[in-house]
């Protein structure tokens, strides 16, 4: 999988005939999954390269009321795009400038020439261009004129409705983590770097990865079951199981910014400068003040072993746990 940033002036330039998806993906829920098994489909028919066409960042960013919160990073959503098969991801970076652009200039400056769709697989509802002028009609006359098929792939659901990334999001901000998974077909995952704290963790016993710099939607504050990778040059390592906590701390004096704790068993080695991917497996309870120190070490140990018991089935593949 090659992730290819684009702007006004950069395009690709080794040039192969494309089925191009268009969309942002944020997540790869089984949503997006079964559009892109659908498009690899087609794609193998047809001799085509299959390949994504995303924005970054978000068109809503730009010209709208400001982007939701975010499931997947690029790099996150290239790596689960090119397990799914799909060889490139398309990054076009999306100003105000691009956001003037007319549907007909998106089209044949983009789409066809520069990046050579023979196929563009959309959904029914899908926009484009300035002021979301352009719509499927267009599309297929576009195709007609410049001699590309554009293709419309259906909505998949289970029983509680569509999956989509809204859905997803609605889950994590309630604190349903499980069900969130369940529409993005594994655990939603958080990725930081491991800073160095107060060490209050470690002198009770439990020492903790502080974590910073991270970008994707976290649940609400509380204490979490967790299975964790480290990400190096060569990709996600599967590290550690864990139980995490996230918040402000209230039995230490409190804190005045959010900490993302997680604590990891069996593991000694110092992780200071280290990337870790967190995959949020089970919510095991709220966040809360205790009495003492004592009192919040024996809860602790509790939390240690409920979330043993749940992760006791939570292998790594391939070297994540997704």
């Amino acid at each position: 999988m090659r992730l290819i940033p684009l702007d006004n002036t950069t395009f690709p330039a080794d040039r192969h005939d494309t089925m191009l998806v268009i969309g942002n993906f944020d997540g790869v829920h089984r949503g997006h999954q079964a559009v892109l098994r659908e498009a690899m489909s087609l794609a193998a028919a047809h001799a085509l390269l299959p390949a994504v066409l995303s924005f970054d960042p978000h068109p809503a960013a730009v010209v709208g009321a400001g982007a939701p919160p975010l499931l997947t990073t690029l790099e996150r959503r290239s790596e689960l795009l090119g397990k799914l098969g799909i060889e490139r991801l398309y990054a076009r970076h999306f100003d105000r400038d691009f956001a003037e652009w007319s549907p007909e200039r998106f089209v044949r400056d983009l789409v066809f020439q520069g990046l050579s769709a023979k196929m563009v697989f959309v959904g029914e509802n899908f926009r484009f261009g300035a002021r979301r002028r352009g719509d499927l009609a267009l599309l297929r006359d576009l195709g007609d004129e410049l001699g590309f098929e554009a293709c419309v792939h259906g909505i998949a659901s289970d029983t509680q409705g569509a999956y989509s990334s809204t859905r997803v999001r609605q889950a994590l901000q309630q604190g349903h983590v499980e069900e969130a998974a369940e529409v993005l077909g594994r655990p939603h995952a958080i990725t930081g770097t491991v800073v160095r704290g107060a060490g209050r963790g470690r002198l009770m016993g439990f020492p903790t990865a502080n974590l910073e710099g991270i970008c994707e939607l976290l649940p609400p504050n509380g204490v979490y079951a967790v299975a964790v990778d480290e990400l190096g040059r060569d990709g996600p390592r599967a590290l550690a199981h864990g139980v995490m906590n996230i918040g402000v701390r209230p039995t230490l004096d409190g804190e005045p910014r959010l900490c993302v704790e997680p604590h990891l068993f069996d593991l000694s080695r110092e992780l200071y400068g280290v990337r870790l991917r967190v995959g949020v497996i089970a919510r095991l309870r709220k966040e809360r003040r205790f009495e003492s120190l004592e009192a919040l070490r024996g809860q602790i140990t509790l939390d240690s072993e409920e979330a043993r018991r749940r992760l006791h089935s939570v292998a790594a593949v391939d070297g994540s746990f997704t």
